[in-house]
This record gives C-alpha cells, structure tokens and sequence, in this order.
C-alpha cells in the first residue's frame, strides 16, 4: 500500500486508470489533488449557491461539492484533507476516505467554529485528495457495496436513488 505521488496520479490519469474532470495542474500537489468548490449549501440559508463568494456566518454548518468529477478503480481509495489555508480562518471539516470504485462529484460538509463571518469564493480549492492504493482490488467495489452516492453531481445531502 502507497500513495501516489505526482507523477503517478498524471500518469495515471494519461493512460485514463484514474479519472478527474476539469482537471487542473495548479491543483496538483507533491502527493495529491486539490479539488474546487463548485457550490456550497448553508444549513439556514438561502438554497445552492453556485456562482461569487459565500458568506459563512460563524457557528454555522456548510456544504461544498466539488468542480471535479473522480472515478476511482478497484486498487484505489483516497483520502480528503482540508486544505490548512481555511483551517486557519476558522473552518473545521471531517472527511472520510473515497472509496475504491467511487465515481461522481464529492459532497463536504464543514463547520466556521470561527467568531466571524468567513467569505468563501466559489471555485476556491478547498480540500486536498490523496489516494492510497490498496494491497489488492476489491472483490466488490463501491458500487457493489452500498453506492448511495455514486454518480452523486452537486451538493448531495440524500442518498442517490438507485434504478
């Protein structure tokens, strides 16, 4: 089991084994991928906004769902970290891992634990993925296993409906 550096994820994105959608090289780092913000949601507020900055007021819940679009193989899950540049205004997030087989956009929830209003611009990166490969491929991925969200664009606070 490893993480896959730079080289590894355009790599892998060049031969199509891992997929990124609007896929950007300013949100290439040593050993992940900074995703965007494509829209955020504001428990209290006034529906999905999807263009301009976002005021978050403090004490207050949010949800962003990413510009890019992932599809992990069965060898590869990943990991979301808050980028540390809104941990220091104030922005607490907790993330889990993306499992190996995912597909779609990614919904976030955070929280402003700040005592101020926090401006968010839309398009903004906001966290960093960092995928790991797996020792061996999953006998079911994602899809197989649960995929409540798989397939998921925009902010998904509901399970996806299954066909």
């Amino acid at each position: 089991m490893g993480i896959l550096s730079d080289r590894d994820i355009v790599e892998s994105l060049m031969t199509g084994y891992l997929g990124i959608s609007d896929y950007s090289e300013s949100g290439l780092t040593p050993n992940g991928y900074d995703l965007r913000i494509a829209e955020i949601s504001v428990r209290g507020g006034e529906g999905i906004q999807k263009e301009g900055t976002v005021a978050v007021p403090p004490g207050t819940m949010f949800y962003v769902s990413t510009a890019e679009r992932v599809r992990l193989p069965r060898e590869i899950c990943a990991q979301l970290w808050l980028r540390t540049t809104w941990i220091r205004r104030g922005i607490m997030g907790a993330f889990g891992k993306v499992d190996a087989g995912f597909e779609g956009t990614l919904t976030l929830g955070a929280f402003n634990a700040s005592a101020e209003t926090v401006e968010i611009p839309i398009g903004e990166r906001f966290c960093q993925m960092v995928f790991e490969t797996l020792n061996s491929e999953t006998v079911k991925d994602y899809s197989a296993r649960s995929g409540n969200y798989q397939g998921q664009t925009g902010v998904t606070l509901d399970a996806v409906k299954k066909n």
